[in-house]
């Protein structure tokens, strides 16, 4: 059985409005500057993800932390730039994965979801390959981390020495219900303006380089999505093979599955996450002993806003969090 403990964060008090704390990042925050290089990893089925690099070069033994973006993010979100900047200036190294679609139009009518794993495991091997004498630490932010808890709990075979997990969708039907009521219609309706904009770019891409994948995408029924039920009925689950919405989130919310997961965990969840509720959170019982699930009160959706003498303290939390065992 896991542990259940309370966070440390403490914002002030004009700060513990949970809107403001998510909307602080994108919209109040200037993109941290990070040198990066980029490369492109070419997947099985013909398509491909884009990885940017940060921090020092490549040696054996080294520790690599991958960083999986949420739901219409990318490597340049925020955090992603914003965690690159902390783990470089502290002389580690990391990769940004960017999903299918996340940062330009990708080559099959794929994207990606929260139960997801081939694209993770294929950055997982790649990255093993690279330097099978390392350690790697993944971080997922949101849906990204509902993607690192599903490889945890179908696909763990190791490579990965510990995981970290930031405001995790665990219960998807929860989740899809929360953003239908009060101020949370107002993220739902810039995620889905997002996500349906990139599969417009995505057909007219298709079009002219792959139009079998293409089709895939004309005949998915675009229209009236004004929903995640609707989104998730209409476009994921054809795509990915479910039966409808209620089949996806019932075979893809992580939350039943942490029973299941070995490898070194830490989530990082709050109670004032305007993307779900109180009720996502699991009880001790449902941990997997490796499972560590620290709750705070405020935070809002990948927030964690504090003073000036840590404004950014979600980026120091991880950090420390990854120094803690001590892998160079």
């Amino acid at each position: 059985m896991g542990e259940i403990v309370r966070s440390a964060f403490r914002p002030p008090l004009w700060l513990r409005n949970p809107h403001l704390q998510t909307l602080w990042g994108p919209m109040g925050r200037s993109l941290p500057e990070v040198t990066r290089r980029s490369e492109r990893l070419n997947l099985k089925d013909g398509d491909y993800l884009l990885l940017d690099w940060a921090g020092p070069e490549s040696r054996p033994g080294q520790l690599t932390v991958l960083l999986l973006h949420g739901l219409s993010g990318c490597s340049d979100s925020h955090y992603m730039r914003g965690m690159q900047k902390v783990l470089a200036e502290a002389g580690i190294r990391s990769v940004a994965i960017n999903s299918r679609g996340a940062k330009k139009p990708n080559d099959t009518a794929l994207c990606y979801h929260a139960g997801e794993v081939d694209d993770v495991d294929a950055v997982i091997k790649h990255v093993f390959h690279e330097n099978p004498t390392g350690h790697r630490i993944a971080i997922g932010v949101s849906l990204g981390g509902s993607r690192l808890l599903n490889w945890l709990a179908h696909r763990d075979n190791g490579d990965l020495s510990a995981v970290a997990t930031v405001c995790s969708p665990l219960r998807l039907d929860i989740c899809a219900n929360r953003l239908d009521q009060g101020l949370s219609k107002l993220y739902r309706q810039h995620l889905l303006k997002n996500l349906l904009a990139n599969f417009a770019v995505q057909k007219t891409h298709l079009d002219k380089v792959n139009p079998p994948e293409a089709k895939r995408l004309h005949r998915l029924n675009m229209s009236g999505i004004r929903s995640f039920w609707r989104y998730d009925d209409q476009i994921i689950a054809p795509l990915y093979g479910f039966r409808s919405a209620y089949h996806y989130y019932a075979q893809c919310s992580a939350g039943p599955k942490l029973l299941q997961i070995r490898t070194p965990t830490l989530m990082l969840q709050n109670r004032d996450d305007p993307f779900m509720t109180p009720a996502t959170l699991p009880r001790q019982e449902e941990l997997g002993p490796a499972v560590t699930l620290e709750v705070s009160d405020y935070g809002g959706h990948v927030g964690f806003v504090g003073d000036k003498s840590q404004r950014y303290w979600l980026e120091q939390r991880l950090l420390a969090f990854v120094q803690g065992f001590g892998f160079r």
